[in-house]
């Protein structure tokens, strides 16, 4: 009795955050104008403001999923994150990976789908950030070489949501710009138990007990030790391949 009570709360207080979040998002549409007018043309200074406002709200909004018993969250090694010209790959098992991640560390530039630019509750957070659309072109690796030379970078380097069976497989445009254009490269595991929040899964399809997280950063990996005997194509599919058992073997 008392577990399906527990159900019956948390499927109501997941409710009220998917109504809280798109809220929220409308909201942000006046809150967020004066920094997402300009888009894609904003100066770093007006996206670290804009930033720091979506990292704030958003920190809330973890709060709130913490306090209503949906989820619980521990992060690990953070203040390792936000340095210039640092390149962070995360594994992407959840809807919620970028909130959690970026309502600890606001200094972040992003790529996001860009199928986001459509989305009311995310258009505004986007555009006031600075967040660039995955375009998968020569444009956007331009684009992740300038912003690297000033800004850290978050990357999901799958390009969508892990599958049910927990397999990462990484794209290997990621890894070549981080070895192309980043300082440093460092990866982030996320862990989640039990899993939920799965790409095309109804919001109502929730677990029967609370969602856990774990974020760990992990160790930094320098680009040049990778590039020093090898060539890039080679040094970027050895790369990946690295990164794919790292985060198999972690997650």
């Amino acid at each position: 009795m008392a577990e399906k009570i527990d159900w019956i709360r948390r499927f109501f207080a997941t409710l009220f955050g998917f109504v809280l979040f798109g809220v929220v998002g409308v909201l942000f549409k006046l809150v967020l104008y004066r920094y997402a007018k300009a888009y894609p043309n904003l100066d770093l200074a007006t996206q670290l403001k804009g930033r720091q406002i979506v990292s704030r709200t958003w920190r809330f909004f973890v709060r709130y999923l913490v306090w209503s018993g949906i989820l619980s969250v521990k992060y690990h090694g953070f203040e390792r994150l936000g340095r210039p010209g640092q390149l962070v790959l995360a594994n992407h098992p959840s809807l919620l990976d970028v909130v959690l991640i970026f309502s600890q560390e606001p200094r972040f530039n992003c790529i996001v789908k860009k199928d986001l630019m459509h989305n009311p509750a995310m258009t505004s957070p986007i555009k006031a950030c600075g967040f660039v659309p995955n375009t998968e072109s020569e444009e956007l690796l331009e684009q992740c070489h300038a912003i690297l030379q000033q800004q850290p970078l978050l990357l999901f380097p799958e390009g969508t949501r892990t599958g049910w069976d927990g397999v990462v497989k990484l794209h290997r445009g990621a890894v070549s710009i981080g070895l192309r254009s980043a300082k440093v490269i460092t990866p982030i595991v996320i862990k989640m138990r039990p899993l939920n929040f799965k790409k095309g899964q109804p919001w109502y399809k929730i677990p029967t007990s609370r969602i856990e997280y774990e974020l760990t950063v992990g160790e930094d990996i320098d680009p040049q030790q990778w590039l020093a005997e090898k060539p890039l194509p080679i040094a970027s599919r050895r790369l990946n391949t690295y990164l794919e058992n790292y985060f198999n073997s972690n997650t």
